[in-house]
């Protein structure tokens, strides 16, 4: 683990790490979010400013088979189901292209039962990150409180959280949108999918990153969750602590180390194009992050909707996680889900050679 000195030595640094002004934040959005816009840091997010401190004064990591850096895979699993307007969005683009079979597995999938539907695709996406050597986290669900909609209900999805353990991919919880300052919910919702998938789920991330520093860590620790990969802008790509790299969170209340893993959360689907609108400046943005990340030896951790993985609408963003395995299995990274990454930080992650 890093050696905490080294960062506090610096206050600036330290005050980004422990994100110190997120402890009393004299402005946070319509979910009760701090977003990057309100940082003080909003200019240099980009960049792992900690990471890249660190790296400079020895510390070094280590990855299976030598590896340079990290890729930490991930899904939320927001959608079972296509909502009304994702049915219809997805039916006109397969209409404008001409594309019957499209057309029949968007609109009809109903008639056919529930595992038809097209957000039912965990299997593809093994499949396609498999063909790359990689594996990934899916993060479900466990929940009947939303601010929406009820979403679905995990039981529906037992034998197939069986087929994703039995592949060698992960299942974690998706806090629901309350759980993120509520121990007691947090705690229920692990139990429900616990029971469901017959095994027990160390890796969480909450709903609409919903987030308080420092009590979400707290009470992701005395839940039991042995990782929280929650940490992450809602409104921009990049580095909200200045980390490409798994760390212990700091209590600044109460002066000590949380007792969980945090992989802080660098690019997610929907930030990405909603920041840079486009596929070409989407990928120069999520290359520009991959080799920044590569360059410190860290993890770069990719949040990319199942839903988003099998919607015409958004048929350039499937395009572009498939770019994005593409281009980080030819740079030789490490893929994998969260779970693997704890297991391999804890055991192996970092040292300081100049000590």
């Amino acid at each position: 683990m890093f050696q905490i000195d080294d960062i506090r030595q610096r206050e600036e640094l330290w005050d980004l790490y422990t994100r110190k002004e997120e402890y009393s934040p004299l402005q946070v959005d319509y979910h009760g979010r701090f977003m990057s816009t309100y940082s003080i840091n909003r200019n240099n997010v980009l960049e792992p400013t900690v990471s890249r401190h660190l790296i400079e004064n020895g510390h070094t990591m280590e990855y299976p088979d030598c590896k340079q850096f990290a890729v930490c895979l991930t899904h939320d699993v927001d959608e079972i189901y296509p909502p009304l307007k994702h049915t219809s969005l997805s039916t006109l683009t397969c209409l404008r292209r001409l594309d019957l079979n499209g057309i029949r597995e968007q609109a009809l999938w109903k008639f056919h039962g529930k595992e038809k539907s097209p957000y039912w695709n965990f299997r593809e996406i093994m499949e396609l990150e498999g063909e790359y050597g990689a594996r990934s986290t899916f993060y479900f669900l466990a929940t009947d409180r939303d601010i929406r909609r009820f979403r679905y209900n995990i039981w529906d999805l037992e034998g197939e959280l069986g087929q994703i353990v039995d592949q060698g991919w992960e299942v974690g919880l998706h806090g629901g949108y309350y759980a993120y300052n509520s121990p007691e919910e947090m705690s229920q919702e692990k139990g429900q999918l616990e029971r469901v998938l017959g095994k027990q789920v160390t890796g969480y991330r909450n709903h609409y990153l919903r987030f308080k520093v420092p009590d979400s860590w707290e009470f992701v620790s005395k839940a039991g969750f042995q990782y929280d990969t929650t940490l992450g802008y809602p409104d921009m790509v990049g580095f909200r602590n200045g980390m490409c790299h798994p760390f212990r969170p700091y209590n600044l209340y109460n002066d000590t180390e949380v007792n969980i893993l945090e992989i802080p959360l660098m690019i997610m689907d929907s930030v990405l194009f909603d920041t840079f609108k486009n596929y070409d400046e989407s990928w120069r943005v999520a290359k520009m992050l991959i080799d920044v990340v590569a360059s410190c030896n860290g993890v770069l951790t990719i949040n990319w909707h199942t839903s988003n993985l099998n919607c015409p609408f958004r048929s350039s963003w499937s395009r572009l996680y498939e770019m994005i395995l593409k281009y980080c299995h030819g740079r030789d990274a490490w893929m994998v889900g969260g779970d693997d990454i704890r297991k391999w930080w804890c055991q192996h992650g970092c040292r300081n050679d100049s000590k």
